[in-house]
């Protein structure tokens, strides 16, 4: 398990085009990839399992805490990423909520990402 951020504060400053806005890259894939939003409420759990495939959950809202094999809780917020290899067990779970982009595919490139 790794864990990386995304907030605006790590982002890059786009002004081409006459553009105003912060880019935090997240991922670049040439194969398929499954890309869902998850919605946590209070107490919410993302059982522990298998990944089918490497995945990548990014919290957009809320706070939790996530394990991977090790089965130590890391406490994760708004802005940061959560990368797991494909055959890793792993959980998710929130007290207050959250909410999560997961981006599923056989070739996750997590390179762009900013470790924590």
């Amino acid at each position: 398990m790794k864990i990386f951020q995304f907030k605006k504060e790590v982002g890059k400053k786009i002004t081409k085009f006459d553009s105003n806005f912060v880019m935090s890259r997240i991922t670049q894939t040439d194969t398929a990839a499954h890309i869902g939003c998850m919605y946590l409420d209070a107490n919410g759990l993302i059982g522990y399992h298998q990944a089918v495939v490497p995945q990548l959950l990014l919290i957009v809202s809320g706070e939790g805490w996530v394990r991977g094999e090790n089965n130590e809780y890391i406490k994760v917020h708004s802005g940061e990423a959560v990368f797991w290899d494909k055959e890793e067990w792993h959980e998710t779970k929130t007290d207050t909520g959250l909410t999560a982009i997961v981006i599923e595919s056989e070739e996750l490139n997590t390179s762009s990402l900013i470790p924590l």
